[in-house]
């Protein structure tokens, strides 16, 4: 029977390098590349098609930060298929990102110089701003339009005798210490970026509380130091210029420096190989590259507890429910606003014809 996987973000980056490597794996697989800007992933999908051409590749319009657009992009999958095997929750967003430069170059010429690179604990931020939906814009993006995904999907994923999978790209960037259950979308915080990562990493674990039982299996990667357009957009280019021989020679000394994103899907890839009653809930997968060029995969605890996910997964049910109230009001007020219209041209018609 041929696999299911969907893959959000999948026009570049982590995302196309993990949709190359699944058909690699298994060229008989029904993929389908879930991205916001449809010109992008049809080149996507003709640049798979180019090295796989007998491959089954669909194309989704969805934009995870918008929540007209997610129940859309549902309703279509529902339509198109009976089950989902893989759901890749691969999305994210990275507004504006600021650097502290002075702590950069005094990070840079320190001990602490790897770990700054790997997580930038200390060195980054983000400005963020409300969506049309009234949201934080990274937390509806990277957290907050999968979770609405997976509940709307999940008749296709919570199936009698079926187990499927969601995986979440997280990062090395998430940490508690950014993130707030009194403040899940960080409305007041600078680094919503972390923040939303990090609830992702604790949603994971609710999910597999919660979900096991019905054959939904949650896992969280992390796919290293990558060089992605969210990456490049951090610094100006030619500070690129400057770093990446010195990035190139300092992963001699770590492993967290996949740099490419064909490396950085690695732990992506080995999770679609494994059966999930065999992984760790508490822990995250990393991606990791040795000095030489070896790619693996290393399972490492997230610092994640059961009360916290327990109430985000609540929160967010919570947040669900009011969200779901306003797009119906706002659906209701533009119908009424077209129906106006509709009639305001009609009778506008009747007086022309009178005249």
């Amino acid at each position: 029977m041929e696999r299911v996987v969907i893959v959000t973000g999948a026009n570049s980056g982590i995302g196309l390098a993990l949709c190359e490597r699944l058909l690699t794996e298994d060229s008989q697989l029904q993929l389908c590349l879930a991205c916001r800007n449809m010109q992008r992933a049809e080149a996507a999908r003709s640049a798979l098609l180019t090295s796989h051409t007998d491959a089954h590749v669909d194309l989704l319009h969805l934009d995870v930060g918008s929540v007209q657009s997610v129940l859309n992009a549902a309703q279509e999958v529902k339509a198109r298929y009976n089950r989902i095997d893989f759901l890749y929750l691969n999305a994210g967003i990275m507004p504006s990102p600021q650097v502290d430069v002075r702590a950069f170059f005094k990070g840079l010429f320190s001990r602490n110089v790897i770990n700054m690179f790997a997580t930038a604990e200390g060195l980054l931020t983000q400005q963020d701003c409300l969506n049309s939906d009234g949201l934080q814009e990274v937390f509806a993006t990277n957290l907050f339009g999968h979770f609405l995904m997976i509940r709307e999907l999940e008749p296709l994923l919570c199936q009698a005798g079926h187990t499927s999978r969601v995986v979440w790209t997280s990062s090395s960037n998430a940490r508690r210490s950014a993130f707030s259950i009194e403040d899940m979308q960080h409305r007041n915080g600078t680094e919503p970026y972390s923040s939303s990562k990090y609830a992702s990493d604790i949603l994971s674990l609710a999910l597999n509380r919660h979900k096991n039982s019905q054959g939904l299996f949650s896992s969280v990667v992390c796919p290293g130091l990558v060089m992605t357009n969210l990456t490049y957009g951090i610094l100006p280019s030619f500070f690129w210029t400057l770093i990446m021989p010195i990035m190139w020679l300092i992963r001699i000394f770590t492993n967290t420096f996949t740099l490419t994103p064909y490396n950085g899907a690695e732990a992506l890839h080995w999770l679609f190989l494994q059966q999930p009653q065999s992984l760790d809930p508490r822990a995250k997968y990393h991606s990791l590259t040795s000095g030489l060029g070896t790619n693996y995969t290393q399972p490492r605890q997230m610092d994640i507890d059961d009360e916290t996910s327990e109430v985000i997964y609540k929160k967010l049910f919570e947040l669900e429910k009011v969200v779901r109230r306003k797009l119906r009001e706002r659906n209701a007020d533009n119908e009424a606003h077209q129906q106006h219209l509709c009639e305001t041209e009609k009778s506008a018609m009747e007086f022309k014809n009178r005249i």
